[in-house]
């Protein structure tokens, strides 16, 4: 059975009995604790905890998830993989543990004509909680289990909570008999390796609400929730493996045309090399990873979520390296997973050409990384060696990540290889230094210093904060709390700067880009300014302000009003962004979709998903069509449906955006530009005002970012570029509309210039070739040259030895040592001719020792070694210090 077949079978089975079938929801978490979505549960988090109603009594979803917690695992074992699917079926209050059973089950072992999964239920076993009568004779009852095949658990495998205070509960586990040819009898409890006996549903029982949670199997029980909740996990790969008669996740419909491509590509045999077998399931997991990650709108990067999808494609290109591959081989693998993947997710083939363009670039640009990073991992390695302890240090690892983009894995890899170890604790040191700093900045911004555990009782004692912002620009307010980092009342007095919850509010929020409003707070006898607005926790707003006059305490009465220049301008950037997008489209086509956006009066900028650099025609063009839209007054209209109804409609959804059941759709020009939007906007676009494009660059493989300012900015920028070109034209002597052959002119005759002047400085140095080839003196048998020609640099000396070294004669071995001060620096070359290096000279002896005087260091090959310092005082030492090794070396 079809993977694709056995998810639209589960679907079917809950819809038929009352559940809303809910949209898998992005690969990208809507808690900001969570880099991905983990586990099939994380979408309904709000409804399973209390803290929001649930829109349905009872639903069921197959949710996308990846976990790379054990990412060094993958390919080892036959289940660790890092994209998975999870079936699940959820009850708000509604039906609970009979329920939850009498469904699993049905699903489970109805036959395959009636729309059942088929499987034998001689071989299903259940494990529940160790004191849960309830659920034991629920299975007893239901299932007509034997009481053998009904085992009992300690907390650690059937107790399931959120690790914080809240709800929990006792879980039962489904397992399904794999055969003796896996291991022994005996069930789960026995089978504690789980070969034999293979987990594949875990029904969830949330009936308690616990406290002081220490640990997994360490809390206390409270007492009974007054809505008992079900939350269920059916691991989608491995039922399908289950189903289809193979071993593994690697070996199922989805999964295994890539890893077969992959040995065809590589001339391996699958199942013939446990090595190269690991190789290949590793390809084949996170090729298929990669699509969906960046399907869902993420991008390689350095942090966060970039930087785990870069290191799913690297680890992918560097294992076919290392199963021979040298050619680019995502372009073959790619396409093969997306075929495999476009039954469950067609969005996936009508947005592969953004997916794939941004796979490719990635992967290019690593391997023009392997090149440089190897070059720098190599020195490193070879320093090591010199040194005496094989071991790259974690700053040397960390410097390969962050400089280089090797991931850590692909770096210990590279390091086995040449028998060197890594400091893995001190890179995860420095990697961990790097983490929390920029989560510190996140959470400093959202929340400032405060717990974010205080903002969360203000909801749960106010409830939400009446946003006002897409109505009005100022409301009669009351202060529900000035939240700072000690408990009690707080008072902020003038000059104070403090963070204060409002019971209702105009100010914007900064989000989607956007960022916050700036205005005023007025009571009487006082006066706040407003610097910042954030959404500390969803559904409360807070704003940073500073006290201007008077005292702002809790409970008092005030008027908040937003300051409308810049509400207008940050209108005029936010829509602008929109039009600009829409352009983007029209000009280089619907594969040019944002990927990021940042607003503020009268600037924006927009990351969207493309190859190479704009040319000037498409810039110009974008800017056109852009304009054009802001000439003809489109009407902007916003409107609330639902997720399909917008999608239906044909609206745009940033990626890696998360969603509400209802979402806000703007439209400017009706379907020419309709995305999905929480931001503010203008009321028609000639309201935008000028427009004009100010930049165009790289933002990394597959990414471009455009800037613009609008409104008033765009009419200073266009008016000091007018000035600019007045300017040049009064210092040029020279018509406005002659400028560019003018200065073209001018820069030519710069050339030739160039030209000549390094026509001169060559013959000089050909000059300067024959006096110092013509000073060699005999040291121990082997003629030395050495000299200091002033104000070369290091390519011009490096030149200048080899044609020194070329005049000397070939028989006779040969030493050339020059040195050259240039700014300041100290440029040194070291060149033999083959004759020396077979007496056994070597141009990095005769360099390490001319570097010391002149503070500095290098390196190279054995015939032509090039360094550097930074005391050119030193000069005439280092000379002497390099002859006095050729000396040494020839026993002189």
């Amino acid at each position: 059975m079809q993977t694709a077949e056995i998810r639209r079978r589960f679907l079917e089975h809950f819809a038929q009995r009352g559940h809303t079938v809910v949209p898998s929801a992005s690969l990208v978490s809507p808690d900001p604790s969570l880099l991905f979505t983990v586990a099939g549960m994380v979408p309904f988090i709000p409804y399973l905890t209390g803290r929001e109603p649930a829109p349905f009594p009872r639903a069921t979803s197959v949710q996308k998830c990846v976990r790379t917690l054990d990412i060094e695992e993958v390919g080892k074992t036959t289940r660790h993989g890092t994209f998975f699917q999870m079936n699940g079926n959820f009850s708000f209050g509604d039906y609970f543990k009979e329920g939850a059973i009498q469904h699993a089950w049905g699903l489970l072992t109805g036959s395959v004509e009636d729309g059942g999964l088929g499987f034998d239920p001689e071989r299903l076993w259940v494990t529940v909680y160790l004191d849960d009568d309830e659920a034991a004779e629920a299975w007893r009852r239901i299932a007509g289990l034997p009481v053998e095949r009904i085992q009992r658990l300690g907390k650690k495998d059937n107790y399931w909570h959120t690790g914080a205070p809240g709800p929990g509960g006792p879980c039962s586990e489904i397992y399904f008999d794999r055969g003796p040819q896996f291991g022994p009898d005996g069930g789960p409890l026995v089978d504690t390796a789980g070969d034999r006996f293979l987990e594949i549903w875990n029904l969830v029982f949330m009936q308690y609400e616990l406290t002081d949670v220490r640990s997994k199997e360490e809390f206390t029980v409270v007492g009974e929730l007054p809505n008992k909740n079900i939350d269920t996990g059916m691991g989608l790969e491995r039922v399908a493996y289950l189903l289809q008669g193979v071993d593994n996740m690697y070996e199922i419909d989805e999964v295994a045309p890539v890893l077969r491509r992959a040995a065809e590509l590589s001339g391996v045999t699958y199942g013939k090399d446990a090595e190269a077998d690991v190789r290949l399931r590793v390809v084949a997991d996170h090729v298929r990873s990669g699509l969906m990650l960046i399907g869902d709108g993420v991008t390689p990067g350095n942090e966060g979520r970039g930087y785990i999808l870069r290191r799913l494609l690297r680890r992918a290109v560097r294992s076919m390296k290392l199963l021979g591959v040298e050619d680019a081989t995502l372009p073959e693998l790619l396409p093969v997973s997306k075929e495999a993947m476009k039954a469950s997710y067609p969005e996936l083939e009508t947005d592969f050409a953004r997916i794939s363009s941004v796979a490719y670039a990635e992967e290019e640009a690593f391997r023009r990384t392997l090149t440089s990073g190897t070059a720098l991992f190599d020195t490193a390695v070879a320093q090591a060696k010199r040194a005496g302890t094989p071991e790259l240090s974690g700053e040397q690892a960390f410097s390969l990540h962050d400089t280089y983009g090797f991931p850590i894995d692909v770096t210990l890899e590279m390091a086995a290889e040449q028998g060197v170890v890594v400091d893995e604790e001190g890179f995860r040191a420095l990697m961990k230094e790097q983490r929390d700093r920029a989560r510190a900045d996140a959470r400093a911004k959202r929340t400032g210093s405060v717990d974010v555990l205080a903002y969360r009782r203000l909801l749960a004692e106010h409830g939400p904060t009446d946003w006002r912002a897409y109505d009005t620009l100022r409301t009669d307010s009351r202060v529900l709390a000035v939240v700072t980092d000690e408990e009690g009342p707080e008072v902020a007095e003038q000059g104070d700067i403090v963070r204060v919850v409002l019971d209702r509010t105009p100010f914007y929020a900064e989000s989607g880009g956007q960022v916050a409003d700036a205005g005023i707070l007025t009571w009487d006898g006082g006066r706040a300014e407003v610097i910042d607005v954030q959404r500390p926790v969803k559904g409360l707003v807070a704003h940073q302000v500073r006290v201007l006059d008077g005292e702002l305490r809790e409970g008092a009465e005030l008027t908040a009003e937003v300051d409308y220049e810049w509400r207008l301008s940050a209108c005029q950037a936010h829509s602008g962004t929109h039009v600009v997008h829409a352009a983007l489209r029209e000009v280089l086509g619907p594969q040019a979709l944002q990927s990021g956006s940042y607003n503020r009066p009268g600037y924006l900028r927009l990351d969207f998903a493309w190859q190479g650099a704009l040319s000037q025609q498409q810039r110009t063009d974008i800017e056109d069509v852009a304009n054009a839209a802001v000439r003809a007054d489109h009407k902007v209209r916003a409107s609330w449906m639902t997720l399909p109804e917008a999608q239906a409609s044909g609206a745009l959804a940033l990626f890696g955006e998360t969603y509400g059941e209802k979402v806000r759709v703007v439209e400017i020009g009706g379907p020419w530009s309709r995305e999905l939007c929480g931001g503010t906007h203008v009321r028609g676009s000639a309201q935008i005002g000028t427009l004009a494009l100010t930049g165009e660059s790289s933002v990394g493989s597959g990414a471009r970012r455009v800037e613009a300012v609008v409104g008033l900015e765009g009419f200073r920028y266009l008016a000091r570029e007018r000035d600019l070109v007045r300017q040049l034209a009064e210092i040029l002597k020279s018509p406005q509309d002659g400028l560019v052959e003018r200065v073209g002119g001018m820069v030519t005759r710069l050339r030739d210039l160039d030209r000549e002047l390094a026509d001169l400085r060559s013959q000089q140095t050909l000059a300067a070739a024959g006096q110092l080839a013509g000073s060699a003196r005999d040291v121990g048998g082997v003629a030395v040259v050495t000299g200091a020609p002033a104000g070369l640099g290091g390519g011009d000396l490096r030149t200048l030895a080899l044609d020194v070294r070329g005049r000397l004669a070939a028989d006779r071995p040969s030493v050339v040592l020059l040195a050259s001060e240039s700014g300041g620096k100290v440029a040194l070359v070291a060149a033999l001719n083959p004759a020396a290096v077979a007496q056994g000279l070597s141009a990095n002896d005769v360099l390490r020792a001319a570097s010391a005087p002149v503070g500095g260091r290098g390196g190279g090959k054995s015939d032509v070694a090039q360094g550097g310092g930074t005391d050119p005082a030193g000069i005439p030492a280092a000379l002497q210090a390099g002859e006095q090794a050729v000396a040494a070396a020839t026993g002189r």
